[in-house]
């Protein structure tokens, strides 16, 4: 691949990258209006159509890895393990 042709890659991956940001943008605005519907109407579950939409609560327990860290430094070191992934940028 020649330096123009990677050049022009590039720039269309930002094009394209752009494009999905504004419509992520998007989407979450309309997810946020019906949202805030939703809480207007105090309710958790609103059929329109074919669609139901449920905007519930959920409780979850997670683990407090820095606090046990602190307390159980040895034992936290003892079970940690290294792993190896790549990353892939472009900077301008």
């Amino acid at each position: 691949m020649s330096k123009n042709e990677m050049v022009a890659k590039i720039e269309a991956l930002n094009e394209w990258e752009a494009i999905i940001a504004d419509a992520q943008a998007e989407a979450e605005a309309i997810r946020d209006s019906i949202k805030q519907e939703m809480l207007d109407r105090d309710t958790e579950e609103l059929v329109a159509g074919a669609y139901i939409v449920r905007w519930t609560s959920v409780l979850s327990n997670r683990f407090d890895t820095t606090s046990f860290k602190k307390v159980y430094g040895d034992l936290y070191k003892a079970f940690t393990k290294q792993v190896s992934s790549k990353r892939f940028s472009i900077s301008a």
